[in-house]
């Protein structure tokens, strides 16, 4: 189901360009689920190598999504503690609020580059009432990098990485280089639960 409202949104986007990707990126930080990724990666693929057009795709990209993220941390702020508890498992809003409590900032940075549903942690952000600037330039810093480095890769080197990863060596050694990432962050986020409540 989920899959299917994926394909629609990023469906619909496509016919409308910069606009598009500027109201996926909105609503994906306060509602719906489509990633602007999904329109990020083609249209840097498309780009040509234009360093303008890459820039304008990735800005577009960085600021909607940071300032739909005001919207999701308003409805955080607002709703509170009942739609997170509602959308989220008890033990991953424990683990949120450790990491607001102890990376304060950081904690959203990690959310803006990695995949985690940047509306969740915006929701969590509101509603632990996060400092609304800390918030802000974290989400900048992140999304920006996030997808700075989507319209990088693809649109200077799409090609060359098309065809890299057609090469099996590649599929190697990244599995390797996402074994020794991922084992170390999939460990410290299953720890988090067992931390004495009195220090979440």
């Amino acid at each position: 189901m989920i899959e299917g409202i994926v394909e629609s949104i990023i469906g619909w986007a496509e016919n409308f360009g910069l606009a598009g990707l500027a109201i996926v990126s909105f609503s994906e930080a306060i509602i719906q689920p489509a990633p602007p990724d999904l329109l990020v990666l083609p249209m840097a693929l498309s780009s040509n190598g234009s360093i303008v057009e890459i820039m304008i795709i990735v800005s577009v990209a960085t600021l909607f999504s940071v300032l739909g993220s005001l919207g999701g941390y308003a409805i955080g702020m607002y709703a509170g503690r009942p739609l997170l508890e509602k959308f989220a498992s008890k033990k991953n809003i424990t683990k949120l609020d450790y990491i607001f409590d102890n990376y304060g900032s950081m904690g959203i940075f990690i959310a803006a580059v990695s995949p985690i549903p940047y509306k969740a942690l915006a929701w969590a952000a509101g509603s632990s009432r996060m400092d609304l600037r800390l918030f802000i330039s974290a989400g900048i810093f992140g999304r920006g990098l996030r997808f700075g480095l989507e319209g990088i890769i693809l649109g200077l080197w799409g090609n060359e990485f098309l065809n890299l990863i057609e090469n099996p060596l590649f599929w190697l050694v990244g599995g390797i280089m996402l074994t020794v990432i991922f084992i170390p962050l999939n460990n410290w986020w299953s720890n988090l639960i067992s931390i004495p409540k009195n220090d979440v």
